[in-house]
């Protein structure tokens, strides 16, 4: 038997025709959808698996390394206390002062002792001159985050002049400079216009065996 098809569609079977490709597509889209949801929930009893964290930082044991003084507030926030603490030993007089000075920025007091220095306070660079002057840049952080007063302030600023001048005898003074530019002062106290001498008069006492932390 032979069907006859019609010549030409009517507005109303194209109309039915697209309804019906438009129907399927959109049946399509949601099972589509619908597994994704299903691929992507955990199964009952389970937990979702977060990406593994990243590994902690590892000291390289190939790096040689020296023992250095760093110093902290005595926990009435009086006096500095010496600190023994590994560092990097680095090469030349300026590398070795700003092995000596990120370790200081970064170092987490041993307890009952403080840090001085404000959260996130960097070195930017530094510089020593002919004369054994150092010229310390720092972070503006080191100001904006400082909690101020006049003691914490000097305790702050001699706990950056005092690590450089015990570690590194041969430096006679150090100058803070803040951004890259000289500083009237870090916290409005301490005069910060002319390079500072070690103070001895805030450690704790000069004679003291340096505070070895005890292991984590």
């Amino acid at each position: 038997m032979n069907i006859k098809l019609p010549k030409k569609l009517t507005p109303s079977q194209w109309a039915a025709i697209g309804g019906t490709a438009l129907a399927a597509v959109l049946f399509a889209w949601a099972v589509i959808a619908g597994l994704t949801r299903v691929l992507n929930t955990p199964a009952p009893g389970t937990a979702a698996i977060d990406p593994p964290a990243a590994p902690p930082a590892v000291i390289d044991p190939a790096v040689p390394r020296i023992k250095a003084t760093l110093y902290f507030a005595s926990d009435d926030g009086l006096r500095l206390v010496p600190t023994e603490r590994e560092v990097p030993l680095a090469e030349g007089v300026v590398a070795q002062a700003r092995s000596i000075l990120e370790a200081q920025l970064a170092a987490e007091p041993p307890a009952p002792l403080v840090s001085t220095i404000p959260k996130g306070a960097t070195l930017r660079g530094i510089f020593v001159s002919q004369r054994n002057e150092a010229f310390v840049d720092l972070d503006p952080v080191i100001r904006t985050s400082h909690p101020g007063g006049s003691h914490a302030e000097l305790m702050t600023v001699y706990t950056i002049v005092n690590a450089l001048l015990t570690n590194l005898p041969n430096l006679q003074e150090v100058q803070i400079l803040i951004g890259g530019q000289e500083a009237d002062t870090l916290a409005g106290h301490v005069d910060l216009r002319r390079p500072l001498r070690k103070n001895e008069g805030l450690i704790l006492s000069p004679t003291s065996t340096p505070v070895t932390p005890s292991p984590q």
